[in-house]
């Protein structure tokens, strides 16, 4: 019984959230995305992770790994095990459930750079339909 209780107990922790596309906006918006904004990051985020809290893509070209919903590096922004980086995080709490922190970091990276820091929005977003949202 006690292999069967840890087994469960390790697939839930492989879980990770999938956002519908309407609950994606609902979170966004609670956590200060404003609404002008908001095509371009849905779209950032199905582009970059499908809405999967806890993805983590790469290696990339330099060796460096990004995490989340934003696909956020960990060359610049997190640091693995310990916070750091610009946004002084940890990168597994990029890859959480709760997205508020990955919100302030994403928020972070575009008034540095715009959305032009990631390659998913600048390929399939920038110029191009956005995400009908106007029934969520």
């Amino acid at each position: 019984m006690k292999v069967i209780l840890a087994i469960f107990c390790l697939i839930g922790l492989t879980q990770a959230k999938v956002f519908s596309r309407c609950e994606l906006v609902s979170v966004l918006r609670s956590n200060g995305i404003p609404a002008n904004d908001m095509k371009d990051w849905v779209c950032l985020v199905e582009h970059e992770s499908s809405r999967i809290t806890s993805r983590k893509g790469g290696p990339n070209r330099n060796g460096s790994f990004d995490h989340g919903l934003f696909q956020i590096n960990d060359k610049y922004w997190c640091r693995n095990g310990v916070k750091g980086g610009d946004c002084n995080i940890k990168c597994e709490d990029l890859r959480q459930d709760d997205i508020s922190e990955a919100v302030k970091c994403a928020l972070k990276i575009k008034r540095r750079h715009g959305f032009n820091a990631w390659y998913g929005w600048k390929n399939h977003c920038k110029n191009k339909p956005l995400p009908n949202i106007s029934n969520c």
